[in-house]
């Protein structure tokens, strides 16, 4: 129960971290998201229940703290992820240490199927098409929070 409401905590620290620091730190439009990081990481260790809640819950939280998308965006795409990542779970004997470059990849993988289904979601309710949408929003945005998964991941191997 302890580990539990150390988790959601977390959870909810991710989100603030999110909200109030990493919407702000942009690069050239394209920012961090590293409440996916989150439901990746527990979807990894807790299996696709684990990673559905935590992707709904933060989800949920993302979408009424960051204003101009559409309210459910981030529920849908965090929850969805959250589920199919969950089909990877470590198994309890083996380790959750990835390498800074294991890190990088599979944290691009996911942003680019995130952030892929998210610029799709945005362009047909929006009913545009700009260069943006996939140079900003869809690739920067995947290497940028890639980036962030690698730094993270050499700052916890020490």
């Amino acid at each position: 129960m302890q580990h539990l409401v150390r988790l959601v905590l977390f959870g909810l620290g991710v989100v603030l971290l999110q909200w109030l620091v990493f919407n702000h730190l942009t690069l050239w439009g394209a920012y961090a998201d590293v409440v996916l990081l989150f439901v990746a990481f527990v979807a990894m260790r807790y299996g696709r229940e684990g990673g559905t809640i935590a992707g709904f819950a933060s989800g949920l939280l993302m979408d009424f703290t960051t204003p101009g998308t559409p309210l459910g965006l981030f529920t849908l795409l965090k929850t969805l992820l959250g589920f199919v990542i969950g089909f990877f779970r470590r198994k309890p004997e083996e380790s959750m240490r990835l390498s800074a470059g294991e890190s990088f990849l599979g944290a691009l993988a996911v942003a680019l199927v995130h952030n892929g289904l998210m610029v799709i979601i945005l362009a047909l309710n929006q009913e545009t098409r700009t260069l943006f949408l996939i140079t900003g929003l869809w690739v920067g945005s995947a290497l940028y929070t890639a980036a962030v998964a690698f730094v993270g991941a050499l700052f916890r191997s020490r």
